[in-house]
């Protein structure tokens, strides 16, 4: 990547349009949409109209949903330059752009394209929302088995112009059924003559248009493809997806799924630009349900008064107790919900990995009871055997509380990231609390 670096705003100021072209020319495109990005909305309408066709498509696939839509307004009002954006951007890229959109504004969008892009929107956009169909692209190459090496190159070099990506070819029979796809390099190395059927061995990966998005990030993690085929139930090929647009997929869920974690709403993209409003809404919900939940430790803490005021130094190691129970929970859950995700572990295994936690908490509580009553032996030595049963106790309750949680918020259809570290975090409390209470209670016999 060339680095240059011009004062842009020089340009604005002095209205030399010719001269901010010239510098936009010595920057590739991903340096233009990250310019884009930290200007302001006249500024950046500006820099885009003095983009060429092809950088424009680049350079608009590349942006922020956000900055997508304000380049739309800026251009709204001539129509034959907003239609020819709209034209040539990738089909997936598209579809992915129109399904944020109100659906008046996708409308009135979808209107300005030509037959054939309308076609091809309507369809991947009739697909369910997060199916593999909204993520696929129609623009593929594909041969036939009985052609020769030398005819598909024919073929390749007449329709490829426009594919995704030319990595790989894809067989298909007289109804346009998969029938085996093949990566160029195969096809360059072998003999004009030979013929395609003699290359390949029937044996592909490929996903169906109607499975979840996760399902291709999961195919494309197991087996190392740069874009693979999309089928319908009876096999005909109907697309690709290509693994930039699975990264993107990638990039969504994790943010989504480190949202739902730390209990807020819908994902934020940028706190910067985010209005405090959408910032409020999207925290309040799930902290307001928390403070009614930890009403409950406040009442265990009620219901064993006398027992505080009989021995304060219980209160010393209250807040070191419960953050632990939540702790171990947290890291508990942390592991569950990524394997989860990535498909390491399904919900039936819960079984086999509840025996394997019990002996890691085990293992957590005794070397963590041992480390409070270090403590204690210096504060608190009066209560030494409360501390080191409470420890043990809760740091196996806690983790045990990580681990289910997720299993059993999949079991019910939910997102297992929905089991949130704060929402750990105040079952954990909650029961540390009552543990460690009852410990005191039964060893200190007040």
């Amino acid at each position: 990547m060339v680095e240059v670096n011009y004062d842009f705003q020089t340009f604005f100021d002095n209205k030399n349009w010719r001269g901010l072209k010239q510098a936009l020319n010595e920057y590739d495109s991903i340096q233009i949409a990250e310019i884009l990005e930290d200007l302001d909305e006249n500024e950046e309408i500006i820099v885009f109209r003095l983009l060429s066709r092809e950088q424009a498509k680049e350079v608009f696939q590349l942006l922020s949903q956000d900055k997508q839509e304000d380049i739309i307004d800026g251009i709204a009002h001539n129509v034959q330059n907003l239609s020819n954006l709209l034209n040539d951007i990738e089909p997936d890229d598209r579809t992915a752009f129109f399904e944020e959109l109100p659906g008046k504004v996708s409308q009135r969008l979808i209107q300005l394209l030509s037959p054939k892009e309308k076609q091809i929107t309507l369809q991947l956009l009739g697909y369910p929302e997060d199916s593999i169909g909204r993520l696929m692209t129609p623009e593929y190459v594909a041969i036939k088995a009985n052609y020769t090496v030398e005819k598909a190159f024919q073929h390749i070099r007449k329709y490829g112009r426009d594919s995704e990506t030319l990595n790989v070819i894809y067989i298909v029979d007289d109804d346009r059924k998969l029938v085996d796809d093949i990566k160029i390099k195969d096809l360059i190395l072998a003999n004009p003559e030979e013929k395609i059927s003699d290359l390949i061995d029937s044996k592909y990966v490929a996903l169906n248009v109607m499975d979840d998005q996760e399902t291709a990030i999961k195919a494309f993690s197991d087996y190392d493809r740069v874009a693979l085929p999309v089928i319908d139930n009876e096999g005909v090929l109907l697309g690709i997806v290509t693994f930039d647009d699975i990264m993107d997929v990638a990039e969504e869920e994790s943010t989504e799924d480190f949202h739902k974690f730390g209990s807020i709403q819908t994902a934020i993209t940028n706190p910067l630009k985010e209005r405090v409003f959408n910032l409020y809404k999207n925290r309040i919900v799930w902290l307001i349900a928390l403070v009614f939940m930890n009403i409950f430790s406040g009442a265990a803490i009620s219901y064993y008064e006398n027992m505080i005021e009989a021995v304060v130094a219980l209160v010393f190691f209250l807040p070191l107790l419960i953050d632990s129970a939540g702790n171990a929970g947290s890291q508990s859950a942390t592991l569950m919900i990524r394997a989860l995700a990535v498909g390491d572990v399904e919900v039936k295994d819960w079984y086999k990995l509840i025996w394997k936690e019990l002996l890691v908490s085990v293992l957590l509580g005794v070397t963590m009871a041992a480390a409070v009553v270090l403590l204690a032996s210096f504060r608190a030595p009066e209560i030494i055997l409360v501390l080191f049963i409470t420890m043990f106790l809760i740091v196996i309750t806690g983790s045990l509380v990580g681990l289910l949680l997720p299993f059993i918020f999949t079991k019910l259809k939910l997102d297992p990231a929905t089991a949130s570290a704060p929402l750990i975090t105040s079952i954990a409390d909650i029961c540390g609390v009552l543990i460690y209470f009852s410990v005191a209670n039964w060893i200190l016999v007040i």
